[in-house]
């Protein structure tokens, strides 16, 4: 695969996070993928936020689950942007989406939707909780996942990643070997690192022999553009 650049909950270094304003601009400067985080709010909804609360990105407080829709809509998520639905998403942006399930209890929801939508094409399903994904991929056999992980990673990483039907896995940066990154490869899984946002971050990026890399800068593109 070539060089991958994902927009971290869009472009959030420079953008109210995981808004359509944040995601329409990853889109304008070019970032090969958009990410974003789902949990469901307390009548259903793929609500897109990164926490379980509302209480960090917006004027509101509270958790997700505990907040209906109506209720959500009425907060504002930073530069008068709303809380948006995923569904919104879809219809925002055209470049491919990686939409990371943060509740679990989203899995269903979501394979609803993207077999709704038939948006199979253009949406990764990624999600720390491997559950999610198993759910995900009993749905949806064709859908794409991927795994992240953090913390310690050693050779259980690859058969964990196999295990869910993982076709990329999502590491944080700092935790990631060239060792890793050859077992994956051996094993014909891609790797892309969170979060790349400084020069000596993709340089990293590029000595450990990454696929691609999460960023939440627009800078970072620019520079992989330019064979940075």
């Amino acid at each position: 695969m070539r060089f991958l650049t994902v927009g971290h909950r869009g472009v959030m270094g420079v953008e109210p996070e995981n808004t359509l304003r944040s995601f329409t601009r990853a889109q304008r400067e070019g970032l090969d993928q958009i990410e974003l985080d789902l949990h469901l709010s307390k009548d259903g909804a793929l609500i897109v936020m990164h926490d379980d609360k509302v209480d960090r990105t917006t004027d509101g407080s509270g958790a997700v689950a505990d907040l209906t829709l109506d209720e959500l809509r009425g907060l504002d998520a930073g530069l008068g942007e709303r809380v948006p639905v995923f569904e919104e998403v879809l219809d925002a942006v055209d470049k491919p989406i990686q939409a990371e399930i943060k509740d679990i209890a989203a899995a269903r929801v979501l394979a609803e939707v993207l077999r709704e939508r038939d948006a199979l094409d253009r949406v990764d399903v990624l999600s720390f909780h491997d559950e999610a994904l198993r759910e995900v991929r009993a749905l949806l056999p064709d859908a794409r996942t991927v795994l992240v992980a953090e913390g310690p990673l050693g050779p259980e990483l690859v058969p964990r990643a196999q295990a869910v039907g993982a076709c990329l896995v999502s590491l944080e940066l700092r935790r990631i070997s060239r060792a890793l990154v050859q077992e994956c490869h051996g094993a014909g899984i891609p790797v892309i690192a969170w979060t790349v946002n400084t020069p000596a971050d993709l340089a990293l990026v590029r000595a450990l022999g990454l696929d691609g890399a999460v960023t939440d800068l627009p800078e970072i593109r620019h520079a992989v553009a330019a064979g940075g």
